[in-house]
């Protein structure tokens, strides 16, 4: 809509308020498309979501598939694996969330897995490992708690931040994941 540039004193009242309606249905036309593009943009942010989460679904499947024998190979036999683990206090609620949990009757070891591995992630996890170890003492739980990071990407300053710290890292370099030992190796 163009507004004309008639000088003030040849429009008349009707012409300006005519004017005034074109833009005030302008507007709301305006609002209306604001809204709707709003909408859309709150769908594609749950589909992406939505994909992202089944993207982590499918690397923990990944990561699940065939740690137990990777795991063997550094010498753990663990005789259990569990995924989605989680723990919580005597209200219900959630303390920790594990990704992948691996037990045998000496060692636990507890998996983080994400599609990008950051250091914040490895340094969210060491704290996970605490409050799991709070929560196994509380509880009369004795084993070695041991920590594994893993992703399908892994950032390099987290990589090596993990393995200082003691905890293993699981990448995915092709067909089966490939696990890197610290030198020393915390338990909790």
């Amino acid at each position: 809509m163009e507004l004309t540039q008639e000088p003030q004193a040849n429009r008349n009242f009707d012409e300006v308020w005519a004017e005034l309606m074109m833009l005030r249905e302008s507007q709301k036309e305006t609002d209306r498309q604001i809204k709707e593009t709003a909408l859309q943009m709150k769908e594609t942010d749950r589909k992406i979501s939505r994909l992202g989460s089944r993207l982590g679904d499918l690397i923990e499947h990944l990561t699940a598939s065939n740690v137990l024998e990777e795991f063997e190979k550094l010498g753990y036999e663990f005789t259990r694996i569990s995924r989605n683990t989680k723990i919580k206090d005597p209200n219900n609620r959630i303390l920790a969330e594990i990704d992948i949990y691996l037990e045998n009757g000496e060692f636990i070891m507890v998996i983080e897995v994400k599609s990008l591995l950051t250091l914040s992630d490895v340094k969210d996890h060491i704290k996970r490992m605490d409050t799991v170890r709070r929560y196994a003492d509380i509880h009369g739980d004795r084993r070695k708690y041991l920590s594994s990071v893993a992703g399908a990407l892994i950032e390099g300053e987290a990589r090596d931040f993990a393995l200082k710290s003691g905890i293993y890292v699981i990448e995915h370099p092709g067909e089966t994941v490939r696990i890197l030992a610290p030198q020393t190796v915390r338990e909790w």
